[in-house]
């Protein structure tokens, strides 16, 4: 059996919405890409809703991501269905 070589976690900050986050990862540049993504949503709900709170801006970011998620699932799951009728 050929060794699986394993990824040390490194340490990564990462500024979302104004607040720096320490993290660890042993995928730091995906980390920093979600990171990047949610701190532009996140901008984006603020502008939208026009509120400092970052906590309701940040509960609000996370309805819109778990809706676009549940979306997609039911997409996929519909996908699979129609693939296993064949």
């Amino acid at each position: 059996m050929a060794d699986v070589e394993q990824k040390t976690p490194q340490r990564v900050v990462v500024e979302i919405f104004g607040d720096s986050y320490p993290l660890r990862t042993d995928a730091p540049e995906r980390l920093k890409k979600l990171a990047a993504g949610l701190d532009h949503l996140m901008k984006k709900m603020a502008g939208s809703v026009k509120s400092f709170d970052g906590t309701k801006i940040a509960v609000l970011t996370a309805l819109q991501i778990v809706d676009e998620y549940d979306k997609l699932k039911h997409d996929y799951d519909e996908l699979v269905e129609l693939l296993d009728e064949k």
